[in-house]
């Protein structure tokens, strides 16, 4: 599945949420910053739950292995060139709510962005846009009825006020 400037997808239930996620995780190879407004991609990575937000602790550290991946590369990702097979890549789920983005700075964040072996996971990344690389991808996730989502992959942060 090759990502744009923009998809929108429509999910119907959790179930067809989380499986989206997963197949949009699988496209992850590293150098990846994904700014999410809505649920967690963790299950995707196979990273073995539970799958908490970090909002106390504002960051979580996971390591995976890097899996076969094909040779178009969906996400751009200039500082990434494609992690061979079983290789480790960290990943990095940071939670924003709480902070501010001078605390993000000071956890590391620019060597975070950098690093070519790390994907990086952004909730409320609306609050810290002015240190969010361009190159970010900005999940938003728009509850319709009941476990219905309208899912809008971009590679700009929409203003939600301005629809």
């Amino acid at each position: 599945m090759a990502i744009g400037n923009l998809e929108t997808f429509f999910t119907k239930s959790a179930s067809e949420t989380r499986k989206l996620g997963e197949v949009l995780s699988q496209e992850l190879r590293g150098g990846e910053i994904i700014c999410l407004t809505g649920e967690l991609v963790l299950r995707g990575l196979k990273i073995k739950g539970p799958y908490t937000s970090p909002t106390f602790v504002v960051m979580k550290h996971y390591k995976i292995k890097s899996q076969n991946f094909s040779k178009v590369r969906p996400f751009p990702s200039p500082t990434s060139r494609g992690i061979p097979q079983g290789q480790t890549l960290n990943v990095y789920h940071i939670d924003c709510y709480r902070v501010k983005s001078r605390d993000i700075i000071e956890l590391g964040w620019k060597e975070i962005i950098t690093g070519e072996n790390n994907i990086v996971i952004v909730e409320w990344a609306e609050r810290m846009k002015a240190i969010i690389p361009s190159r970010a991808i900005w999940l938003e996730f728009e509850h319709l009825d009941g476990d219905a989502r309208k899912i809008i992959i971009n590679s700009k942060f929409k203003n939600q006020n301005s629809k």
